[in-house]
């Protein structure tokens, strides 16, 4: 009977730790500041390099939580102009805006 080799198999890069993946991002030509990413940035910018479609699930909202956090710096921003104007009623519907804002950053994260 003839053996089975096993070939060797590298894991999934949603398996790798976030480490282990700018560890792959810097042996990569292409890629730089791998170091300032999160585990999902690394992911998306091997996929990238290496030719690979991503075909995860998406989420509903596809902005990204840095561009969530900069729209809630604007709004607060707005709110804040409303305030000093003594302008109650648009303050609240602001505040009310970045609280949901806030809430789909803990959905996303």
């Amino acid at each position: 009977m003839a053996k089975k080799e096993k070939q060797a198999k590298e894991k999934p890069l949603e398996k790798h730790t976030a480490p282990e993946l700018r560890d792959i991002a810097k042996e990569l030509p292409d890629v730089t500041g791998a170091s300032g990413m999160n585990k999902s940035e690394l992911i998306a910018v091997i996929k990238k390099a290496r030719g690979i479609e991503d075909s995860g699930r998406k989420k509903q909202s596809e902005a990204s939580v840095r561009q969530i956090k900069e729209k809630i710096r604007e709004l607060k921003k707005k709110r804040q102009e409303f305030l000093e104007n003594d302008d109650r009623k648009m303050a609240d519907i602001f505040r009310k805006r970045i609280s949901r804002l806030k809430k789909k950053t803990r959905r996303a994260a």
